[in-house]
């Protein structure tokens, strides 16, 4: 899931991505983003940041057993422990559907990002975490859920600017909120449309201005 989203994400920069980059894992959890983010963006420096202090603890085995240089750091994306305009990048996977600040979370991100920076973000929309199945395995704060729709807008409301080649909607067995596609797997079902449907994920690559 991780290594699909990057490459789309890698996609959607069309180029844009800065060489040997500052990149601010905003949420990294466990750790499994980081290596990869390693690998596919040569960051000159890479931070590792999450609230969970024992998610931190595994993420630094995870790095260790990787071989990679990873500043790891505890806090609250609402109020990220880093100088204005000091990084290049920030990557947001799977992150702001656990958020409860989230506009404050997004003015932290804009504030750290350099002008010109890139914020990599990708979020399951409320389509899924209101899914029967994801309801009944984990807890979410469902009043702050958005559509994809919503978290586009609320990301330019924040200042940052895309357009729609820089956005996708990825369409992935896991993330169908019914049946994770199995209906379609048995051709039982035809796949949904583009805008039949309502989306369950939303990738998109967003510029904070450089002026």
């Amino acid at each position: 899931m991780l290594r699909v989203a990057i490459e789309d994400l890698v996609r959607l920069a069309h180029g844009a991505i800065p060489q040997a980059p500052v990149i601010l894992d905003a949420g990294c959890g466990h750790g499994q983003s980081l290596p990869l983010l390693h690998r596919y963006f040569a960051p000159s420096r890479l931070i590792g940041f999450d609230c969970f202090a024992p998610a931190l603890s595994d993420a630094q085995t995870h790095v260790r057993s990787a071989g990679i240089s990873v500043d790891l750091r505890a806090g609250d994306c609402a109020a990220i422990p880093l100088p204005d305009a000091s990084c290049d990048i920030v990557f947001c996977h799977q992150t702001f559907h656990h958020l409860v600040y989230q506009e404050a979370a997004l003015s932290e991100f804009y504030r750290v990002l350099k002008p010109g920076g890139l914020l990599c973000f990708a979020e399951s929309t409320e389509a899924y975490i209101r899914s029967w199945v994801i309801r009944l395995l984990f807890r979410h704060p469902m009043h702050v859920q958005r559509s994809a729709t919503g978290y586009l807008d609320m990301i330019r409301a924040a200042g940052f600017t895309f357009g729609p080649e820089n956005v996708s909607y990825p369409y992935l067995w896991w993330s169908r909120a019914k049946d994770f596609g199995l209906l379609e797997r048995l051709k039982l079902q035809r796949r949904p449309a583009f805008g039949a449907r309502e989306e369950t994920l939303v990738n998109v690559v967003a510029r904070k201005p450089l002026a």
